[in-house]
């Protein structure tokens, strides 16, 4: 159906009662929920994973009560999928947490969230120390169906953390409904996701709203195989083999997954969808992909207070270089001013109060919910504008770089210089500087054995973008700091650029 006509007809159908363990395991028997590869190949289906649940949850439901936060520390395995859908059924609230957090990572979030309990295996209760009790969920035994607590849309069921790209890591609690507002983002990211042959697969952890809202529990919802495969670290070679041992159809790579593999001139074949979400892909990464993979790279917007509202659609209508898509049905989307009324000049990006995948609120932080808020819209922190039905995203609101009266987003500059044949990665900021305010100041990492120049650079640019915002500084680096989900950093190489001019000053 066509996009305008899916957006006009769509409605929410949020029934009184809803638990996302049922929904997600709503499934034939014998039909495969997880083809499991952490050591060859193994199958599970919806029967063995139904079993896997109630052993989890019986052990579960004798020590919580509902509402109780439990904690889930593991990586792709079934068993992690198995955790949060028995915490769900119990009337629980799930808190993922990611095997490569050091201790204060792992403690800040357990000491916020309240939570005494954490699933896990050997290695996460290794980590844990005394900061929460393990349960290991492989030993637990067997045990007979467990009744499903009665929940609602409404009914908290999930605390994420945010990764602390822009302060201190807040979580955001979400109810029931938010598998139920992530799928039709999920489904058009995917052109149409569901068709025969369909099985997913991120090299995303599970621990993020990106691997298990946009991968795992649409897939178990939809009835899709979704690949579960460990990897120590992203490379191109064990990309491939996953795709090919896993009958890999559908895949969601995060952008810097994407530049490892443009890096490498690796070609993924035998895929029916690719979707990234995360930084905006610009005109090279587009077109590389057509070549790579075949087909069109769906880009997809969203944040972890709100997930999965604006995507691209290949086989519906065509990418627009600079754009990440148009709203998905169900979630108004619109680039609001100051007052919170929708602008057609660049403005920040918003999501009006009603789309399923929005979050309750920030966990214990009255404040900062209130913050988010501007009247009925949930400012997302980014900066954009409207073009046509597409929105075109500038960068987040406090890595805008205003210079010598412009405002510059660092996605276009970004996006430029990676189409340069000798940059692997870069991030760009706004440094402090007395005449301009701030001036365009380029962190590269370069491609291995590229000799490229500063100055070969800032040619490049200015030959490509407007002459105001090429970057009047170049720093070369051996590595980009990143979040663990694989963004730059941008406030850390702020902060650097700010150490550089006081030290200069």
């Amino acid at each position: 159906m066509p996009y305008d006509d899916l957006r006009a007809r769509f409605r929410w159908d949020l029934p009184a009662r809803l638990n996302m363990a049922d929904q997600a395991l709503a499934q034939p028997d014998g039909a495969v929920a997880i083809r499991d590869l952490s050591a060859g190949r193994r199958d599970v289906t919806f029967a063995e994973l139904r079993a896997m649940v109630d052993r989890v949850a019986a052990h579960l439901a004798a020590r919580v009560a509902p509402g109780d936060r439990v904690g889930v520390l593991l990586g792709q395995d079934p068993w992690c999928a198995a955790a949060h859908l028995a915490i769900w059924k119990i009337g629980a609230i799930s808190v993922p947490l990611f095997k490569l957090f050091k201790h204060d990572a792992l403690a800040s979030r357990i000491r916020n969230s309240g939570l005494s309990l954490v699933v896990t295996d050997p290695g996460g209760a290794a980590l844990l120390g005394d900061l929460a009790l393990p349960v290991l969920a492989a030993d637990l035994p067997a045990a007979a169906p467990v009744a499903t607590v009665e929940t609602g849309p409404e009914t908290p069921a999930v605390l994420i953390y945010t990764s602390g790209t822009t302060g201190k890591p807040k979580g955001a609690l979400h109810g029931h409904r938010v598998l139920i507002g992530h799928l039709p983002g999920v489904e058009m990211s995917h052109d149409f996701l569901g068709q025969p042959g369909d099985c997913l697969w991120t090299p995303a952890d599970w621990a993020w709203i990106g691997g298990l809202f946009d991968v795992l529990m649409p897939g178990l919802a939809l009835g899709i195989p979704v690949v579960a495969a460990r990897m120590e670290k992203f490379t191109p070679e064990a990309c491939l083999d996953i795709v090919q041992q896993g009958q890999v159809r559908n895949v969601f790579f995060p952008p810097t997954a994407l530049r490892m593999l443009k890096a490498a001139e690796a070609h993924v074949p035998g895929l029916r969808s690719v979707a990234s979400g995360g930084e905006p892909l610009g005109a090279e990464m587009l077109a590389w992909g057509r070549q790579a993979f075949g087909l069109s790279i769906n880009e997809f917007y969203g944040q972890t207070e709100c997930n999965m509202v604006v995507s691209s659609c290949g086989s519906d209508f065509p990418a627009r270089p600079g754009c990440i898509g148009k709203p998905v049905p169900g979630h108004v989307v619109e680039v609001i001013d100051a007052d919170g009324i929708p602008t057609t000049e660049e403005g920040d990006i918003a999501v009006r109060r009603g789309s399923a995948s929005m979050m309750l609120e920030y966990w214990n932080n009255p404040e900062a919910t209130a913050d988010k808020f501007r009247g009925d819209w949930l400012v997302m922190g980014d900066r954009g504008r409207r073009d046509g039905g597409y929105l075109r995203f500038v960068g987040r609101d406090d890595d805008v770089i205003t210079s010598a009266g412009y405002r510059i987003g660092p996605a276009e500059i970004e996006d430029c210089l990676l189409t340069h044949p000798g940059v692997a990665t870069v991030g760009v900021v706004g440094k402090p500087d007395a005449l301009r305010t701030e001036i365009v100041k380029a962190y590269v990492v370069r491609k291995p054995g590229a000799e490229v120049s500063a100055e070969e650079l800032q040619d490049w640019v200015k030959a490509r973008l407007a002459t105001y915002s090429y970057p009047r500084e170049i720093t070369f680096l051996d590595e980009l700091p990143m979040t663990v989900t694989g963004k730059v950093i941008r406030k850390e190489l702020k902060a650097r650029a700010c150490a550089e001019r006081e030290n200069n000053a």
